[in-house]
């Protein structure tokens, strides 16, 4: 009778402790987030599409010209010392953030388009799994940003290169910027260095930029280009080349250097 009470004790105990423990579904209701023991294999195979909640999603070869607007929230001492989708123990004080789908270590600027406020961080997690929200940050970056207190805010992301571990070094990987540069309109051609000469003072006194008289080998003899500096930006050099072809030099065309 002893034995039948004890273990009668003993299943009514484990009832309740079971009870009483979190379930996986509640935990992922509440934070948003896989539950980290649910998806093992999730973090060897980060590039590898994955299911959440029935939705198929491709993480995405590269990060090169990625662009992005939206939500972003962020994720504290609930995941604190947790694996990330990367295989990484979640650190709240660094600066890293979740994305669905870009490749893990890549580098990404936020920026708050409340007030201005941006940061990098390094993408080592999958998240946020909420409509709307298209990146989940750590705390340090949240508080960098200024939303620690809304949980929320509107951002625009900007993928900037990857980071790559060396042994115990990490190199960064930036991608090139196409849009920077030192660009030139070139504005005309001759076979006469005084001609060049000539439209090389008139666009300094006209436009008050920096001119140059290139000198290049033809099948004709000499050719000497003469090109006006337009702009760092190539959005902004364009602008220029067209001012020059509304002002007479219609056969202007853009060059970088």
């Amino acid at each position: 009778m002893k034995k039948i009470k004890l273990l009668l004790y003993c299943l009514t105990f484990l009832f309740l402790l079971n009870a009483c423990a979190p379930r996986t579904s509640y935990i992922y209701k509440q934070y948003k987030r896989p539950y980290p023991t649910q998806y093992k294999s999730y973090y060897k195979y980060t590039q590898r599409p994955y299911i959440i909640d029935g939705r198929v999603y491709y993480p995405l070869p590269s990060s090169q010209g990625f662009i992005q607007t939206g939500y972003a929230s962020w994720y504290g001492w609930h995941f604190h010392g947790r694996k990330t989708a990367s295989g990484e123990i979640y650190n709240m004080y660094a600066y890293t953030a979740a994305h669905k789908t870009l490749p893990m270590n890549t580098l990404v600027e936020v920026i708050n388009l409340r007030n201005g406020r941006h940061v990098v961080v390094r993408i080592n997690d999958r998240g946020p799994f909420v409509k709307g929200r298209i990146i989940d940050l750590s705390y340090a970056a949240a508080k960098k940003l200024g939303m620690l207190k809304t949980g929320t805010a509107p951002v625009k992301i900007i993928a900037l290169g990857e980071a790559h571990r060396l042994g115990r070094r990490i190199i960064y990987k930036t991608h090139p910027n196409f849009n920077l540069g030192d660009f030139f309109v070139q504005v005309g051609a001759f076979r006469s260095y005084n001609r060049a000469l000539r439209l090389k003072r008139y666009l300094e006194k006209k436009y008050r930029r920096f001119v140059r008289i290139i000198k290049v080998k033809a099948s004709i003899g000499n050719l000497f280009r003469v090109q006006i500096f337009a702009s760092h930006n190539y959005q902004l050099a364009q602008k220029f080349k067209h001012k020059l072809e509304i002002q007479g030099f219609s056969g202007a065309f853009l060059i970088a250097k």
